[in-house]
């Protein structure tokens, strides 16, 4: 049996691994699309702070890693899939055939129909290669605008600001975070960056990008506002790479539609990471929710489908947590609502502390914080395990502290996760 994974990022090393440890004899053939080993993008801001070397980002550090386990690398991206002849076309022209198959090809950085955003100095930040071109310009005091201020865009924003250049960010959105906070979290996230002495500029976008004096950028923005800058970092966001499967017979949607089992449509084909579109039993719906643990835990069960140990995606998790400048935010759930629910919002401008809590009937369905971290261990059991409240939904309705208190007295007597009670002792 010949196992293919399109991917060699998290989700691709995972399953690679997991197939040996149930497959001694099979053939796994890990296909990535850069020259380096397999490394983890979410390093990239440490590597760019200088907290760790390239080596540091590898997600198996021996070099022998994979020659040891028997799993064949093959260095190439993917341009065509044949689903009915189990091959599959790398853009070299090579072809590789496969008994099963995996698409772990994770997302690629969007690209705004901006004018000179092939100039030199315009950078993502998604690769090595990205990371070094930056590195090499967001030198102390250089001048960088960032496109884009959602999850991506503020770890980055971190990383340069302790570059120590003079950072500017410009944002479509009417908020900061946009698609991980409301209204309220948004604009205090703002002024947090502001008081750090960033630059931001929300509900604004750029136009044109272009050459300046000597090596700089001119940028301008919508409104008129034109901004000198040395470096400029597109981060406005990423999609599943999933444009070679256009004709395969796979079916996509925002990403590579699949079931319970990571099983696409098409016999023996999975999908796994930030390219895949799972179901997720919690909200009754397909979802790609581009985080680590997800990546982890598809590719577990990809991987055991594939190796004929079929096993089900219990949920999928949607969790954000982001350091922005020191302060620490999160989302849960459905923390936009749900029609016909309840919602409780608190918010102390002054200690830059937010909290907010959705609800469907007596359920816990979704939540935002800003500068709280003391619950979120209580506020993922809540949301994922769909605890009903009972009367503890109004009493959080009135007091939306009293997340520990609810837990004590509805989770752990239902027998639902228990991380917010190891949460409690320590």
């Amino acid at each position: 049996m010949h196992h293919l994974i399109l991917g060699a990022g998290p989700a691709g090393v995972i399953a690679a691994e997991t197939i040996r440890k149930h497959a001694p004899a099979d053939r796994i053939t890990l296909v990535g699309d850069e020259p380096e080993p397999p490394y983890s993008r979410m390093a990239i801001p440490y590597l760019l702070v200088g907290n760790i070397q390239e080596e540091g980002t590898y997600l198996r550090k021996r070099v022998d890693h994979f020659a040891a386990l028997r799993i064949d690398r093959v260095s190439g991206k993917a341009s065509k899939l044949d689903a009915q002849g189990r091959t599959v076309t790398l853009e070299d022209g090579q072809k590789l055939a496969f008994d099963r198959l995996l698409i772990a090809t994770g997302s690629h950085p969007v690209r705004p129909p901006i004018p000179g955003l092939d100039l030199p100095g315009v950078e993502t930040c998604w690769t090595l290669a990205d990371a070094r071109a930056i590195a090499a310009r967001a030198q102390p005091g250089a001048r960088v605008l960032q496109m884009g201020a959602g999850f991506i865009g503020c770890i980055i924003m971190e990383a340069l600001k302790q570059r120590g250049v003079d950072l500017s960010v410009v944002e479509m959105g009417d908020r900061m975070v946009p698609r991980m906070m409301g209204p309220a979290a948004g604009h205090m996230i703002r002024r947090w960056c502001e008081a750090q002495g960033v630059h931001v500029f929300t509900g604004r976008k750029v136009e044109a990008i272009e050459p300046g004096a000597g090596d700089a950028l001119r940028v301008r923005l919508s409104g008129g506002d034109v901004l000198e800058a040395d470096l400029v970092i597109s981060a406005v966001g990423v999609r599943p790479a999933v444009g070679f499967l256009q004709d395969s017979g796979v079916t996509t949607l925002l990403g590579v539609l699949t079931d319970a089992q990571m099983q696409t449509n098409v016999p023996g084909i999975y999908a796994a990471g930030d390219c895949a579109e799972a179901f997720d039993p919690f909200s009754g719906k397909t979802i790609v929710s581009a985080i680590q643990p997800n990546a982890a835990d598809q590719a577990r069960v990809a991987a055991l489908g594939m190796v004929g140990k079929p096993t089900t995606l219990k949920v999928v998790t949607q969790i954000n947590v982001l350091d922005t400048l020191g302060l620490i935010s999160t989302s849960f759930g459905n923390w936009q609502g749900m029609p016909g629910g309840e919602q409780v919002e608190l918010t102390d401008e002054d200690d830059h502390r937010h909290l907010s809590l959705q609800f469907k009937d007596d359920v816990l369905v979704g939540c935002n914080t800003v500068g709280m971290t003391e619950h979120v261990g209580v506020m993922r059991g809540l949301v994922e395990g769909q605890v009903p409240l009972g009367p503890w939904k109004d009493r959080l309705l009135e007091d939306p502290t009293r997340l520990m208190e609810a837990y004590l007295a509805n989770a752990q007597g239902q027998g639902h996760w228990s991380g917010a009670a190891d949460e409690r002792r320590r």
